[in-house]
């Protein structure tokens, strides 16, 4: 770590014999045992206390001594040494997607902990709950422009839930609780804490507790309710649209009921994956710029849409004038800044989706719309998703590993083509297998995130895939899989172009393909080698299941390489401020020409 020198000779932790000196306080319990510990210490105590198990991050200057009050915990809490700091943050956002619990990442000042910034942004866009703990330069050196610091709460302001600043030892252990209540309560998301050096250093007296559990606050009336039932039951012709709200509060069970009793097809956002089965008969596909025709032209002529933990985004929107114009909208989320911020509703009911669906379908009778649900089935079958299948094609793979897996992997993806294709093309059956950069569209996420999605659930398979582009940003991560020997399994979809730009350079900026074009000497498989990691490349369509079953077999990081041709091309798509209703694919294309 550049500087290292500089701040080594600041005072070290004291022997530890000096101040593990217990005592019960005066009238309390046993469990309320106290210990004078400095604040490193009060650190890795907090982290104890809120069940962290994991935490992810790179070792520097100011934070050193954390990371020695780490060591003398390695049989509590394992650290895994990322290549990058940014790829801790990945990794602490895929942790905590995978496995609901708040994600943790840690990095030194300055330089390591402006990396985190990105993966922070990423959280924050997703609503992903994370605590980035920094440090920073002692007292006296904040504000004078000191070797290696920045005001990273303030660089971080915009794109965090909270943030602090600890500049006293006295305030550290309930500053550290507070960032983890904050980070997981109601809509959740990622909270800095950034603590001065001395300050680690530094002695209190510290007192254990309890976890706090956030009491749900009820926001909707009955009147909510009421007006929400009325809507529904009065609706001929509804469709469900699916948001990452409903992964976020566990609902999926609830989710699943409220489509049978409403009898209405549903359709899922990028972030909704997985909250209703995939294979069920009412499942329509993605909504969206490259959403099924099935769900657009659906939503598009629906009489009532009902939005479930949905934050209507521009890239499900399109032209939000023309969205869903023939229907009245009801909107159920947690967060009360979202009802009416992109699209005028009708009716809303804010709380906790998982409670909401809970009471509405208490409340619900049994509805029947024989004729819409067979409308929709009908464009099912008129409009199917479907690719070229003579070659080799990213949906082809990704087919294949759905049909090897079962469809019961976590799945991570970079951003591009093949996260849309992997969105389409892998059947998704429960909540938090489908982790990828939906808000933000962070190319370079999906390998952090497989690593920390695999520390979180050990006995699930993961697999992220990556288009070339988005790999060559963040592969020094396969060092961190290799080092650790964590097997997660990395699939390049090599077409030597970064493929999406490509694609609308294509069809939007008369082929005039600037900076898009990939087609050098870099060998992924030799990097994945000279990494620590098996290698195996594929550029025939029979190659492919061999290549995943080999992958599964060997319990290790591998990298499977699987070059597809260049001009492939996501559809469904709508073109950007295009309503929805005119998604167009490949055949429509033909038609005009």
């Amino acid at each position: 770590m550049p500087g290292f020198a500089a701040v080594i000779s600041e005072s070290p932790i004291a022997a530890r014999g000096d101040r593990e000196t217990w005592h019960l306080p005066e009238g309390g319990s046993e469990e309320e045992r106290t210990m004078q510990l400095t604040g490193a210490e009060i650190v890795v105590e907090c982290l104890k206390e809120q069940g962290v198990d994991t935490v992810f991050g790179y070792p520097g200057g100011t934070i050193l001594n954390v990371y020695d009050a780490l060591y003398k915990h390695s049989s509590e809490i394992t650290h895994i040494l990322t290549s990058h700091e940014q790829g801790a943050a990945h990794a602490a956002d895929g942790y905590a997607r995978a496995t609901g619990k708040v994600g943790v990442c840690l990095a030194t000042s300055g330089p390591g902990a402006t990396n985190l910034v990105t993966g922070i942004a990423t959280a924050y866009m997703d609503s992903v709950p994370m605590v980035a703990i920094t440090c920073n330069v002692n007292l006296p050196l904040l504000g004078k422009d000191s070797f290696q610091e920045v005001d990273i709460a303030g660089v971080t302001m915009p794109i965090t839930k909270h943030g602090y600043i600890v500049k006293d030892v006295n305030i550290l252990a309930e500053t550290l609780r507070k960032a983890f209540k904050i980070a997981r309560s109601g809509r959740p998301g990622p909270v800095l804490v950034d603590i001065t050096k001395d300050v680690t250093a530094n002695s209190c007296e510290y007192v254990r507790k309890e976890p706090e559990t956030e009491p749900k606050v009820r926001k909707y009336t009955e009147a909510d309710i009421d007006k929400a039932l009325e809507l529904i039951r009065a609706a001929e012709k509804p469709f469900v649209y699916v948001g990452g709200g409903a992964v976020i509060s566990e609902a999926a069970e609830e989710v699943t009921a409220f489509a049978r009793k409403l009898d209405a097809p549903v359709c899922d956002t990028l972030m909704g994956k997985g909250a209703f089965d995939g294979h069920d008969a009412l499942y329509t596909g993605m909504i969206g710029m490259h959403g099924t025709k099935t769900s657009n032209f659906g939503v598009s002529e629906c009489d009532l849409l009902v939005a479930l933990g949905a934050r209507f985004s521009d890239r499900v929107v399109g032209n939000p004038g023309k969205f869903a114009s023939n229907a009245k909208v009801l909107h159920i989320d947690i967060d009360a800044a979202e009802i009416n911020k992109n699209i005028r509703t009708d009716a809303s009911v804010v709380g906790d989706l998982k409670e909401i669906l809970t009471v509405l379908n208490d409340k619900l009778p049994q509805l029947e719309h024989k004729e819409w649900v067979a409308h929709i089935q009908e464009l099912k079958e008129k409009y199917p998703l479907n690719y070229d299948g003579n070659g080799l094609s990213c949906p082809y793979v990704i087919e294949e590993l759905d049909r090897i897996t079962k469809g019961r992997a976590i799945v991570t993806t970079d951003v591009g083509q093949h996260q849309m294709w992997a969105a389409q093309y892998y059947k998704y059956s429960s909540p938090r297998t489908f982790l990828s950069s939906g808000g933000l569209g962070t190319m370079g996420y999906g390998l952090g995130a497989c690593i920390g999605a695999k520390m979180g659930k050990p006995e699930k398979v993961c697999v992220n895939i990556a288009g070339d582009g988005c790999f060559r940003m963040n592969m020094n991560e396969l060092a961190t899989a290799s080092r650790y020997n964590i097997p997660i399994i990395q699939i390049v979809i090599n077409n030597h172009v970064l493929g999406m730009v490509r694609q609308w350079q294509t069809l939007f900026y008369g082929q005039r393909y600037s900076q898009t074009v990939l087609n050098d000497k870099v060998d992924f498989c030799k990097v994945a080698e000279g990494l620590g990691c098996e290698a195996i490349k594929v550029t025939a369509k029979e190659e492919v299941a061999p290549a995943i079953e080999k992958a599964l077999a060997l319990k290790a990081p591998v990298l499977i390489e699987c070059v597809i041709p260049e001009d492939d091309k996501v559809f469904p798509m709508v073109p950007a401020g295009a309503p929805i209703s005119e998604a167009f694919d490949e055949t429509d294309m033909n038609k005009e020409k």
